[in-house]
């Protein structure tokens, strides 16, 4: 069983750590990776996931106009809140991902933007990261669902 959690509002990558994040349509996701054109270091930390609901809220706390990938993340998602998907699996589109945490963002970001950082504090506001599990394509307007696990029989009879 699945459960549709929202859909894929913007994807954005990073070419370098410093540089600037830019929006794509889409991204090829590669299996214990990153996405293609993102410096992402891969493993744990493949891909970073923001909550539409969540990110209106940081933009509401700043005072003005900030755009998403301001937090440096590369997919948002239009849901109320993601901190509750921290150690399940989700599919994005074709592309599985194991969300392993809640991103917390690191002093740097207020170089950026400052009183970003207090802004995302708490909550969850930051996002959540996660490992990639299969290659394949993610695309603005996928659907994001949580992959419910089938019980085994054995478990069943126990």
């Amino acid at each position: 069983m699945n459960t549709t959690i929202g859909k894929v509002l913007g994807i954005a990558l990073r070419p370098a750590r410093a540089e600037p994040m830019r929006e794509v349509t889409e991204a090829r996701a590669f299996e214990g990776g990153a996405l293609e054109g993102d410096h992402g270091k891969g493993g744990k930390r493949g891909i970073t996931l923001l909550s539409a609901v969540q990110w209106a809220d940081v933009v509401s706390r700043m005072g003005f106009d900030l755009p998403w990938h301001a937090r440096r993340a590369n997919v948002l998602i239009d849901a109320p809140t993601l901190e509750h998907l921290v150690g399940k699996t989700i599919a994005i589109g074709e592309v599985r991902v194991k969300i392993h945490n809640i991103t917390y963002p690191c002093s740097h970001i207020d170089e950026m933007e400052p009183g970003l950082l207090h802004a995302l504090s708490g909550e969850g506001r930051g996002g959540v990261y996660g490992a990639i599990l299969n290659d394949g394509v993610v695309r603005v307007g996928d659907e994001v669902r949580k992959i419910e696990t089938e019980r085994r029989r054995d478990e069943e009879t126990e």
